[in-house]
């Protein structure tokens, strides 16, 4: 059974994961079961090209916004293009190496501007995007984690891990993170999209640095909690080095019930195979919270670690149109 009228989606994230779960997205605005798309995205990277222009020029890393409007390009010919140029990379051996072509253009606007929305929208309308792209706030902010394991002979320690690329790649095991400032201002815009949007995706991403952070912006959790929308958490195929060694689906969850108790999840997906014998847990633990199991199979191929993009989409379909 079909809804009688298309749906508006809010997807959280970062970095690869938003990237593939946006590309599936916007298959469904090409189909129309999606009339609005929009992605509020984490601005805490502080490695690499975003990370040397946010040093430079006291911005916001452009990184992970460049990479969610890539992903919402057409693929006709002009998006096609406009994508390899956004993402192109410079080689040689001066100071340009390293950086993205994307990443100074978006720079570039936010300096002319003044304002990084209005600079993200007028780059979406260059590449004929079909949603818009949003900070999850408007200044940059530096994720910080407690970490278990880094002290010697005292296994259960806590060290404060500062950084993203320090976090994401932490040889101890991260019991929580936060932010700082603790208390960013988030865009007016994402705030504006919650609030009108059908469906809120949470993931799938890098757990701890580019999902949960949504959840430790103020204003942005109280939106998530108050909005009318049911939230649809993408869980990762894998465990990811550094960030989640040896989680489960369940442990997913638990994670994120820690950080934000308060949210109401109405969907969980997760792909088959990856479940595998820890699918009875998770659907105890997605059962006792009150939400929906969704089973899938939403992966490249047996054993990848990443989403495949038209599956994705289908799984989406079947989420969005079933009352």
């Amino acid at each position: 059974m079909l809804l009688d009228r298309a749906q508006g989606v809010v997807a959280f994230g970062g970095g690869h994961g938003l990237h593939v779960s946006l590309s599936a997205l916007r298959m469904l605005v090409e189909e129309l079961v999606l009339d609005e798309l929009t992605a509020v995205v984490t601005v805490a990277d502080n490695g690499g090209s975003s990370g040397r222009l946010r040093h430079e020029f006291g911005v916001l890393p452009p990184g992970d916004l460049r990479m969610a409007l890539a992903a919402l390009c057409d693929t006709d010919d002009w998006g096609v293009t406009w994508t390899r140029v956004l993402q192109h990379r410079f080689a040689g051996d001066g100071e340009m190496n390293g950086h993205v072509i994307g990443n100074l253009l978006i720079v570039g606007l936010w300096e002319l501007l003044g304002d990084p929305v209005d600079a993200l929208d007028y780059v979406g309308r260059l590449l004929g995007a079909a949603g818009r792209v949003l900070p999850m706030a408007l200044t940059p902010m530096q994720i910080t984690a407690e970490v278990r394991g880094l002290v010697a002979g005292d296994p259960d320690a806590l060290t404060t891990v500062h950084g993203q690329v320090q976090v994401a790649t932490t040889d101890g095991v991260i019991t929580s993170i936060a932010l700082e400032p603790p208390d960013p201002p988030a865009a007016p815009a994402a705030l504006a999209a919650i609030a009108a949007a059908d469906w809120v995706v949470l993931g799938p991403g890098s757990w701890f640095t580019s999902v949960i952070p949504h959840l430790m912006v103020p204003a942005l959790r109280q939106a998530l909690v108050a909005t009318q929308a049911r939230v649809v958490v993408v869980l990762n195929l894998t465990e990811q080095a550094g960030e989640t060694p040896g989680f489960g689906p369940a442990d997913h969850l638990a994670v994120l019930a820690e950080h934000a108790p308060d949210l109401s999840v109405h969907t969980v997906l997760v792909d088959r195979e990856s479940a595998g014998a820890d699918l009875d847990e998770l659907a105890a633990v997605v059962a006792a919270q009150g939400s929906r199991l969704v089973v899938d199979d939403v992966c490249e191929e047996p054993g990848s670690s990443r989403h495949d993009p038209a599956k994705l989409a289908a799984a989406y379909a079947r989420i969005f149109t079933t009352p």
